[in-house]
């Protein structure tokens, strides 16, 4: 099978910050432009899950400003459909657009400086296709929008909206369209994806219908040789995903869960809907499954109210756990949320918190990657010397080879972040 194809046409220029949701957005945008023959506009996708996610857009919009005076500077994503006034009063940007219209060229490009459609009235997810990602070797695609969550911390859907599917059969055409395309990757993303169907009465209060999306993609895609899952809440995960864990190796072995922390009283704060006991038996019940599981793991340091004892045991946890990837931010007031008036963590500390996180992390990463030396593992190229393993963990390669095939790779050494790789050729059977 041939690797994936950059496209061809000249496309806009996209600026994509924050979550994979908002990447394989904006290759739908960047698609639409481009048949719509429209090249000259820069559109900024922003993120809004913390305060710092929207400093950095502002950032980007005036370095782009100077750096291209004459382009025409149009904002959308989480950030625009929270505050579309804060962006449009930048002197910098020409229209702000909410995240309902955004994926229509027409509606993007229009006249008028702010587009923002009521996103708590939209009921339904895009059914726009795309042909692959640009210069990447894994593809996403969207099975949902929106969460109907309310944990106490977020403004995300007051960003995305309420919980809705994408229909299955439109999220299978999509994977054998990348497939056909030569993507060998598939990444199943969304905002809350394993609440998957519950807006169509296929989850119950502990089920999913992810499981239901998962075996209808490989079945309709028999030759996708990866099927990866973005971020996932623990108490969404029933018994028939285990089962489908056990059973499918195409669906790859690396559990990315939305935890946010690991102790009870933070947990109850939050209004999560897990507690310390769920993600033990989870990680139990994973690890009987697939024993090469791995996991991720978002976590929130300084959450309003944390003590040091109650962030040591997060991090006691955490580190017992043996949690090799984690996404770790420094708790961020949205205002509008619960958590906002709530009494707040110092910002230093909560930074302290998070370097104490982030190093539990690239411990357990180390030992991880340490176990993989001297194996043989199938690596997907992402570039000619540069691959990842089905556990996500990075190889550099002594040789080069062509991005978006699997190869072969004898794992020669680690340097606690990266494996070293040579490539292995198996004897003809």
């Amino acid at each position: 099978m041939s690797a994936p194809q950059a496209p061809l046409k000249a496309s806009p220029e996209i600026i994509t910050l924050g979550c994979r949701l908002n990447t394989l957005e904006s290759e739908v945008m960047r698609d639409e432009l481009a048949k719509a023959g429209i090249v000259d506009a820069i559109i900024i996708n922003t993120c809004a899950v913390t305060g710092e996610a929207e400093r950095q857009a502002r950032q980007t919009i005036r370095r782009l400003k100077r750096e291209r005076p004459d382009a025409r500077i149009i904002v959308t994503g989480c950030a625009a459909q929270l505050d579309p006034a804060k962006f449009a009063a930048m002197a910098e940007v020409d229209r702000v657009v909410g995240n309902a219209d955004k994926l229509d060229a027409a509606t993007l490009l229009g006249e008028g400086d702010i587009l923002v459609s009521d996103i708590h009235q939209v009921r339904e997810t895009a059914g726009h296709l795309v042909s692959g990602i640009e210069g990447r070797t894994r593809a996403f695609v969207m099975v949902q929008q929106g969460c109907d969550n309310s944990c106490t911390f977020c403004i995300i859907p007051a960003a995305r909206g309420p919980n809705r599917a994408a229909p299955i059969d439109q999220i299978t055409r999509q994977v054998a369209k990348l497939v056909a395309a030569g993507h060998n990757e598939v990444v199943l993303t969304g905002v809350d994806i394993a609440a998957y169907g519950a807006d169509l009465g296929l989850c119950g209060e502990n089920g999913t219908g992810l499981t239901a999306v998962i075996r209808n993609v490989l079945a309709a895609a028999p030759q996708l040789k990866r099927l990866r899952l973005s971020s996932l809440d623990p108490a969404r995960l029933d018994d028939d995903f285990f089962r489908l864990l056990a059973d499918e190796p195409r669906l790859m072995a690396h559990l990315h869960l939305s935890l946010q922390a690991a102790d009870d009283m933070v947990l109850t704060r939050m209004k999560r809907r897990h507690r310390v006991a769920d993600i033990e038996t989870l990680m139990a019940r994973a690890r009987a499954a697939r024993p090469d599981v791995v996991f991720g793991a978002d976590l929130i340091a300084g959450f309003p109210t944390e003590t040091d004892d109650l962030f040591a045991t997060t991090l006691t946890n955490i580190s017992r756990w043996d949690v090799q990837y984690l996404h770790v931010f420094p708790y961020s007031a949205r205002p509008g949320t619960p958590a906002a008036r709530m009494p707040q963590v110092p910002g230093d500390v909560a930074k302290a918190r998070a370097k104490h996180l982030r190093d539990a992390g690239d411990a357990a990463l180390a030992r991880h990657l340490q176990n993989l030396v001297g194996t043989v593992q199938p690596v997907l190229l992402e570039k000619p010397n540069f691959g990842r393993t089905e556990s996500f963990a990075e190889v550099t390669l002594s040789g080069d080879g062509e991005p978006g095939t699997i190869i072969d790779v004898r794992l020669t050494g680690s340097d606690a972040t990266t494996l070293t790789g040579e490539y292995f050729f198996r004897a003809a059977e």
